[in-house]
């Protein structure tokens, strides 16, 4: 949804002061400077002029810092009810050079731009709207205050610039297949949601963000399961933010994949490959050890490991099925995905009270540091043996992979050489040359078979009798 903030208290003085400088630019001998924006859906020249840095505002609604925004409650609170107030302009200033994933350190990105600054000036000038809003440079405009500058260039857009057109200008700009600063992941998945939310169709949102739709729909589905964890998150005091989650993009796009496969099979496994792995990102696990997680992770390899104290009551435990004539009862489908699912929220719940900082007291962050602490030891117990597990069934479908392979490349000679019969074009002589090497290769690979299945099947029988070595 788009946020109209208003205009900043300066806004009549910096109308003046634009108008006077625009003035000035055009009455001058000189070629004046200009810079192409898209402009309601058509390229538009705008002309640039030198501007105070101290009287230029911060975008309030900057895609940029959207998600750190909710760092610190109280600050943010006091941004959305009075954005151009000293103190909200001080926080934006502050986002802007902050890590996304982390605001309390800086950004070496910003770091390398103030250095930049520094040595080889302004490059490119930024972008406002007549009453001083920064549309775009809003990084640039921080960097300059920081080495002290007193000037910034930048472009003015037209005088009926509105909230909508600073909104469409900033992310048509950042989504240019150029070097600038990309927005933090999770500022991405926000701009796609307010692109869908204006009611624009997918594909026309994958062009303009220079990706594809099946990438879009990833994002997307991204966003959503990033939501219901910070829902799950929730203590009544405390609950996870997006930005939480800027560093494991990566580990999203692989469960997206792999739940996506697995789904499509069997949904209730799925969903227990998808609560695995979520368990395993919030304990921040590489993403290496993550890909371990199969549906079968939890009963194979963790619920022996895990204590009894650190294995939480599903919150609606699924009834037992009763087995008719046996007088026996199993577990009903999804009373393992309702288990694995508490499990979840019990590390989502003690990460948000460790994130919380001081709005947590010191006893709370304590137990929620040990829980964490002792989870994550036991899934690192766990993910040890489920990877020697999975590298042991890589290396038994080895072979089996390479023989299918090879039968898909006899598949396509055949093809072929219906096609060189066709056309006179097969070379017998290079052809009978490697039908030898095929037998002498088989021959090795019947002696090596033999030697590892000591009860041949009706195939490796076969390969015996084809390369003479029926026994």
């Amino acid at each position: 949804m788009l946020i109209d903030f208003g205009q900043p208290h300066e806004a009549a003085g910096n109308r003046e002061l634009v108008a006077h400088r625009l003035k000035e630019l055009r009455n001058g001998n000189g070629v004046p400077e200009t810079l192409t924006v898209e402009w309601r859906g058509k390229p538009a020249h705008i002309e640039v002029i030198d501007m105070p840095v101290e009287v230029l505002r911060y975008n309030p609604g900057t895609h940029r810092i959207r998600a750190q925004r909710a760092y610190d409650p109280a600050r943010d609170r006091a941004l959305t009810e009075d954005p151009w107030s000293p103190e909200s302009q001080d926080y934006l200033h502050h986002l802007l050079k902050a890590l996304p994933a982390d605001p309390s350190r800086t950004d070496k990105a910003f770091e390398d731009l103030t250095e930049s600054l520094r040595e080889y000036q302004q490059n490119e000038p930024g972008l406002i709207t007549h009453e001083g809003i920064l549309v775009n440079g809003n990084t640039r405009r921080a960097a300059l205050k920081e080495l002290g500058r007193t000037s910034m260039r930048v472009g003015v857009l037209p005088e009926s610039c509105e909230w909508s057109d600073i909104h469409a200008v900033e992310l048509s700009l950042q989504l240019r297949p150029d070097t600038r600063r990309d927005y933090s992941y999770i500022n991405h998945l926000l701009a796609l949601e307010e692109q869908v939310a204006l009611g624009k169709p997918l594909p026309e949102i994958a062009r303009n963000f220079h990706t594809t739709t099946p990438a879009c729909d990833r994002d997307l589905w991204i966003l959503a399961q990033l939501r219901d964890l910070i829902s799950r998150s929730a203590t009544g005091t405390a609950s996870l933010r997006l930005m939480d989650f800027e560093e494991a993009k990566e580990r999203f796009f692989e469960l997206y994949r792999a739940y996506n496969t697995e789904s499509a099979r069997n949904r209730e496994r799925g969903d227990l490959l998808k609560e695995g792995r979520l368990a395993a990102i919030v304990l921040e696990f590489a993403k290496t050890d993550v890909r371990f997680i199969q549906p079968d992770f939890q009963e194979r390899f963790l619920d022996q490991r895990l204590p009894a104290d650190l294995r939480p009551a599903p919150a609606h435990a699924a009834p037992a099925v009763a087995i008719p004539g046996l007088g026996r009862t199993v577990q009903a489908a999804g009373a393992s995905v309702s288990a694995a699912k508490a499990l979840t929220d019990s590390l989502l719940r003690a990460k948000a009270v460790k994130a919380a900082g001081a709005a947590a007291t010191p006893e709370e962050q304590t137990a929620a540091a040990k829980v964490l602490e002792r989870t994550r030891d036991v899934f690192n117990e766990a993910l040890e043996f489920a990877g020697k597990d999975f590298r042991l069934r890589k290396k038994r479908l080895a072979a089996p992979d390479r023989v299918a392979d090879a039968c898909k490349d006899l598949e396509q000679c055949v093809t072929d050489l219906v096609l060189a019969r066709g056309n006179g074009s097969l070379d017998e002589g290079a052809f009978d040359d490697a039908l030898l090497q095929l037998r002498t290769i088989m021959g090795r690979v019947a002696v090596e078979a033999g030697k590892s299945v000591p009860l041949p099947g009706e195939g490796l029988t076969w390969l015996n009798m084809a390369v003479g070595k029926q026994q």
